[in-house]
């Protein structure tokens, strides 16, 4: 069974409960999740909206990301089991689910383990910007080095 059981970027709000299902697994003790909203603020000021853009290659590459942080547990004798990752992209407002990632494991250390990998890995490996725009009329772009 392959262990990437939701990939994808929406334009739609990302619904919880589908990750949640998706990583359903009944060899699994330890489920873990990020949720990453829109907030307020960013370094000290006011954030009004955000959009977010992605290369046409994001969810191949998200895949990829996901695809080895299983393996790479794999082989340890306590496997992470299921692993899911839906990122928003377009127009988001404050309070909005961003992005939700999920694993799902044997025990919560790999679970936890496997949840903070694929976000930090897919927020440094994944091509998607982030157009902040800052009640003060500016805006600037993240991500997009």
């Amino acid at each position: 069974m392959d262990a990437i059981s939701l990939v994808g970027l929406r334009e739609t709000p990302i619904s919880v409960d589908e990750v949640l299902a998706a990583v359903g697994d009944p060899r699994a003790g330890g489920t873990a999740f990020f949720i990453g909203t829109v907030r307020d603020h960013d370094h000290g000021r006011a954030v009004s909206r955000l959009a977010y853009s992605a290369h046409p290659r994001a969810e191949a590459d998200m895949r990829r990301v996901m695809e080895k942080v299983a393996a790479d547990t794999a082989g340890e004798g306590r496997p992470v089991w299921r692993v899911a990752a839906l990122h928003r992209v377009g127009d988001l407002e404050i309070g909005d689910t961003a992005v939700v990632v999920a694993a799902a494991a044997g025990h919560r250390d790999e679970a936890f383990d496997a949840c903070r990998r694929l976000i930090d890995d897919i927020k440094a490996e994944v091509p998607i910007w982030k157009h902040q725009e800052f009640t003060d009329g500016r805006s600037e772009w993240v991500g997009a080095e």
